[in-house]
C-alpha cells in the first residue's frame, strides 16, 4: 500500500511540474527585447501621432486615468490626469498648427524585473509649424514611465526639461 501511495504522489508532482510554463533564458530575453521594441514604438508614437493629428493614437498610448502625469518645461506645464491632458491637447487641433518633424536620440529603455513597468530617457527634437514659422523643442531631455496594462504598453508619466546651460547659451545667441 505504501508503494502505491508513493507512485500516486509522484504522478501528481510530475503532473504539477508539467503544467508549469517553462521559460528558457533565450525566450525570456527575446520577450524583453520584443517588449523594448513595443515600448520604443509607443514612445515614438507619443510625438509622431501629430504627423497625421491622430488623436485616437495619442489617447490610446497614454494611461486613461487620473494618475497620468506630465511635467513640461514651462512652470504652467504640469498636467495631472488624462482629462486635463485631453483639454490641454485641444490646442493641437488648430489646422494652422502643423507637424514639422521630430527626432528621438539616445533612447534608453529599462524594464522592471517583473516586466510590467518600464522607464526611459531620451533627447528629443520636436518641431511644429505655424503660419510658415517652425518652432522646436531642441535637445529636450525627456524621461518617462510606462506600464503594461491588458497586454498593452501605456505611458503613465513623462517629464520634459532643458539643460540650464543650453538655455542660457541659446538666449545669448543673436
Amino acid at each position: 500500500m505504501k508503494g502505491r501511495k508513493l507512485v500516486l504522489c509522484s504522478s501528481l508532482v510530475l503532473l504539477a511540474w508539467a503544467s508549469i510554463p517553462i521559460s528558457t533564458p533565450r525566450s525570456a530575453a527575446a520577450d524583453r527585447e520584443r517588449d523594448k521594441a513595443l515600448i520604443a514604438k509607443v514612445i515614438d508614437d507619443s510625438i509622431g501621432w501629430f504627423r497625421n493629428k491622430d488623436f485616437d493614437l495619442l489617447f490610446s498610448i497614454n494611461a486613461d486615468d487620473p494618475q497620468f502625469f506630465m511635467y513640461q518645461p514651462a512652470s504652467t506645464g504640469t498636467i495631472r490626469g488624462i482629462e486635463e491632458f485631453r483639454k490641454y491637447s485641444a490646442v493641437w487641433r488648430d489646422p494652422a498648427v502643423k507637424y514639422a518633424r521630430h527626432e528621438i536620440r539616445d533612447l534608453r529603455i529599462n524594464l522592471s524585473r517583473s516586466g510590467d513597468v518600464a522607464w526611459f530617457s531620451a533627447v528629443l527634437d520636436d518641431c511644429a509649424e505655424r503660419e510658415g514659422r517652425v518652432g522646436c523643442w531642441k535637445d529636450c531631455r525627456w524621461t518617462g514611465v510606462l506600464e503594461q496594462r491588458e497586454e498593452k504598453w501605456v505611458i503613465v508619466q513623462m517629464h520634459f526639461s532643458f539643460a540650464a546651460d543650453k538655455v542660457l547659451e541659446q538666449a545669448r545667441t543673436p
